[in-house]
């Protein structure tokens, strides 16, 4: 499932996601320098179609793969964000040959190599037929949302074989199913016009009621006056909308939040909190190495020990995909 929260009214603009998912998705965050080869046909070492995209990046990022195949959450060194949320009503329709294939484990990390704003993820998106991928028995049916170091931000579906794109600063909070236009359309149906400590709001763990919770604390956060505060601010929404442990979900179904990060877009400070340990920590890029033939590095979220800014403890390691 997953949620995630765009503060951009007044800078410093920060973005935060949960991930939540029934059964661990193997986290690891990665810095990835410039100049890395990727064929968007190729998931796990095997081909997935003909006629996979293929680019060298041109920007550096930090990243949270998910089962090792892919990146669902990070940041460019440009503050270009994107976060991969479910979305069951996922259709990229049938496969047209001619136009290059990315697929849908590839999706973020394509955007943040080759784009440094909304406006040029946009239109890389024109030049791709996403294609959908497979891992660890789950279908990768997903929905992005993308945000920029000017608080520009763009939710991109793709219904029926249709890419949609939801361009607009107003549009701050993403969660999962229905599609984006119809969560819009029930969210004006809610009266938050008066807010109170008595205003009827759903605490409940589905995706409408998190997308309306989280809406309504977004817009009474009070303006921050240094990132420290922006980033509680909006951690404190994606707490409030976590998943609890042994919450049921769509009848017995269990979807616990895995983590949750926050992106710091100007600053270029990527965080992480893992629902099971104790502590925040964080990522500066411009502490990272992202030139042309630099290493990999990565580390374990799974870490108690981890806190604060932790580029020490990354570790040189061969590249994820």
């Amino acid at each position: 499932m997953c949620t995630r929260i765009f503060w951009n009214r007044s800078s410093p603009f920060v973005v935060a996601r949960t991930m939540d998912w029934p059964d661990s998705t193997f986290p690891q965050i990665f810095v990835l320098p410039r100049g890395l080869e990727h064929d968007g046909a190729i998931i796990g070492g095997e081909q997935i179609t003909e006629n996979g995209l293929v680019w060298t990046s041109r920007y550096g990022s930090v990243i949270t793969t998910i089962y090792g195949v892919g990146t669902a959450d990070g940041v460019n060194e440009r503050g270009l964000a994107a976060h991969l949320l479910y979305l069951e009503d996922t259709d990229f329709g049938d496969r047209a040959v001619a136009r290059p294939a990315l697929g849908v484990h590839l999706w973020a990390q394509y955007l943040l190599d080759m784009a440094a704003t909304v406006e040029e993820a946009v239109l890389l998106l024109g030049e791709v037929q996403l294609v959908m991928v497979e891992a660890h028995g789950h279908r990768a049916s997903t929905h992005l949302a993308i945000e920029d170091a000017s608080g520009d931000s763009a939710i991109i579906e793709v219904l029926g074989g249709v890419v949609s794109i939801h361009r607009d600063r107003r549009f701050t909070v993403l969660t999962n199913e229905p599609p984006y236009q119809e969560q819009l359309r029930i969210l004006l149906e809610q009266d938050f016009s008066a807010p109170n400590d008595r205003s009827p709001l759903d605490g409940n763990v589905n995706p409408e009621a998190r997308f309306q919770r989280a809406s309504y604390f977004t817009d009474l956060l009070p303006h921050p006056s240094d990132e420290r505060g922006a980033v509680a601010g909006v951690l404190a929404i994606a707490r409030n909308v976590s998943i609890p442990f042994g919450a049921p979900y769509e009848g017995f179904g269990l979807y616990n939040t895995e983590y949750r990060t926050v992106v710091s877009l100007e600053a270029r400070r990527y965080y992480f909190e893992l629902t099971t340990a104790p502590n925040l920590f964080w990522l500066d890029l411009d502490r990272c190495d992202f030139t042309e033939g630099a290493p990999v590095r990565a580390l374990n979220p799974d870490d108690v020990t981890l806190s604060g800014e932790v580029g020490e403890h990354l570790t040189d390691v061969a590249r994820p995909f």
